[in-house]
């Protein structure tokens, strides 16, 4: 399917517009880049002119101009009282993720995408909202602010996808609860978080495209699939698994290291409310896979011949590097 030049231009549009906000030595600068950053993605939204693109669109673009507001009246308080308009661009900036406990539009707009869209707004819309965060932690009260918010933001996204059959809004929980992982990253370095968030999103852009390739939108119809060729069955569990981030999977590397970082930064408490919420998340990544498993075909034999085409080896390539977490404890033993 031919891609319509106005998205490219769109696309071009968001990515410039990422780069104003980063890169600007100034708020006002930064809040430029972000209307931009949305003005270009409301039109990506509504390709599709239906009815639940139509609505995603309308709630994302009243959720972002209502903190646009606020980072705007927050300039009013900057010379006379800075500390509270640090604050209100915090909350602003979480609005803009839909991080806890402002989550309550990010899963209703997710509902209305498509996958594509979904990579986009599950990746490239949270990169200025974090760096701008960083900009802001100079005080203790947006650094605790940012640690409450990632405890929510934990719990929220591991039990908000408990008892939900949409494969989009358990990957919008999913979502929330590595925003989590995220702001504990962001509070002990922007390296860190960079390191996660490159692994968050290549893990996220595996399980996506292959739920795009299979053309699947909840567990029912995953239940039900046809595999397309003999490793079907094996990638979309490693895929999710990883995403979760249960050992040895490549997931579970960013998490190792920051678990590692937090205990030494003597951050127990934070700890264990994120290794909780994991747990509550692959437990209901498990809930898909278990089932999957025992009702696909068992078409997926050592003694069949396995095929090679573009598609066996476009779900290859996703099980390869799902696998790469199993090859990291070599670095440690490799002289």
């Amino acid at each position: 399917m031919a891609i319509p030049i106005s998205s490219i231009f769109f696309l071009l549009l968001l990515i410039m517009s990422l780069i104003l906000s980063i890169s600007s030595s100034s708020w006002f600068g930064a809040w430029i880049g972000l209307e931009l950053n949305l003005l270009s993605f409301i039109p990506l939204i509504a390709t599709k002119m239906n009815s639940y693109s139509s609505e995603a669109a309308l709630k994302y673009f009243l959720v972002q101009a209502l903190a646009s507001s606020l980072i705007i009246m927050s300039t009013s308080l900057a010379l006379t009282y800075p500390y509270i308009s640090s604050f209100i661009i915090l909350m602003a900036l979480l609005l803009k993720l839909g991080a806890a406990p402002f989550h309550f539009w990010f899963p209703q707009v997710m509902m209305g995408l498509m996958w594509t869209q979904i990579i986009i707004l599950m990746i490239v819309q949270k990169i200025a909202p974090m760096l701008l965060i960083s900009y802001l932690m100079e005080t203790n009260l947006i650094l605790k602010t940012l640690i409450l918010s990632a405890i929510f933001s934990a719990v929220v996204g591991a039990l908000g996808g408990l008892n939900n059959m949409s494969l989009r809004k358990i990957m919008a929980f999913s979502s929330i609860n590595h925003m989590s992982w995220m702001f504990m990253a962001l509070t002990i370095s922007e390296t860190m978080w960079l390191m996660y968030f490159i692994f968050y999103s290549t893990i996220s852009i595996s399980v996506v495209l292959l739920f795009n390739y299979l053309q699947i939108y909840n567990i029912s119809s995953m239940l039900t699939l046809s595999p397309l060729t003999s490793i079907t069955p094996l990638a979309i569990p490693m895929a999710l698994l990883s995403m979760g981030g249960l050992p040895p999977f490549t997931g579970f590397i960013p998490k190792w290291i920051l678990i590692q970082i937090m205990v030494d930064s003597n951050m127990v408490i934070s700890l264990v409310f994120l290794l909780s919420s994991t747990l509550i998340t692959l437990f209901f990544y498990l809930r898909i896979i278990i089932p999957f498993f025992l009702l696909s075909s068992p078409s997926m034999s050592f003694y069949n011949k396995m095929e090679y085409n573009n598609k066996s080896m476009y779900f290859y390539s996703f099980i390869f590097f799902n696998l790469i977490g199993l090859m990291f404890p070599l670095t440690f033993i490799i002289p």
